[in-house]
C-alpha cells in the first residue's frame, strides 16, 4: 500500500461503493429490500407493481454513490486525481453529514420508517461524512495541486 495513500478515504470509498451495492440489492430483490431500507411504501408500491420508477431512480443513486466512491479513491491517490476533486470531496462530505444530522427534517415524509431506522441511518451518513471530512482534510495539501 502506498503510504500517501489515506486510510480515512479508502474506508469512505469501501462504504460508498457498500451502500452502491445495498441499492442494487433493491432493484434486484424487490419491495421488501425498499422497505427495508426506508424508500417508503410508495416506491415499495411502484416496485412491486413492475414499474419503473423505482429502478431508474435508484440506478441513479447508485450511479452517484459510486462516483463519490471513485472521487473518495481519487482523493487517497488510489487512483488518477478526477476533476474538481477538492470541491468534490468537501461536497459529498456536506451532503453526508447533513443527511446525518438533519433527519429530523426529514422524517416527516417517511412516516413509516420507525425511529430505529432512523438512528442507524443518520449513524452510518454521519460516519461516512466524517471520513470523507477527516480524509478530505488529511489531504488538503495536495488536493489545491494539480499533478500530472
Amino acid at each position: 500500500m502506498n503510504p500517501n495513500n489515506n486510510n480515512f478515504l479508502i474506508i469512505a470509498a469501501t462504504c460508498s461503493a457498500l451502500v452502491a451495492i445495498a441499492h442494487l440489492g433493491c432493484i434486484v430483490f424487490g419491495a421488501d429490500w425498499y422497505r427495508f431500507f426506508g424508500a417508503g411504501e410508495a416506491m415499495a408500491k411502484m416496485a412491486e407493481a413492475g414499474h419503473w420508477y423505482p429502478t431508474v431512480v435508484t440506478l441513479v443513486i447508485v450511479a452517484l454513490l459510486s462516483i463519490w466512491s471513485l472521487y473518495a479513491l481519487s482523493g487517497a491517490r488510489v487512483i488518477k486525481r478526477l476533476p474538481l476533486l477538492r470541491l468534490g470531496l468537501i461536497v459529498i462530505s456536506a451532503i453526508y453529514i447533513l443527511r446525518g444530522i438533519a433527519f429530523i427534517g426529514i422524517m416527516p415524509m417517511f412516516p413509516e420508517n420507525s425511529l430505529m431506522f432512523w438512528f442507524i441511518s443518520s449513524s452510518i451518513s454521519l460516519s461516512i461524512g466524517l471520513l470523507y471530512g477527516f480524509g478530505t482534510y488529511k489531504s488538503w495539501s495536495h488536493l489545491s495541486v494539480r499533478t500530472t
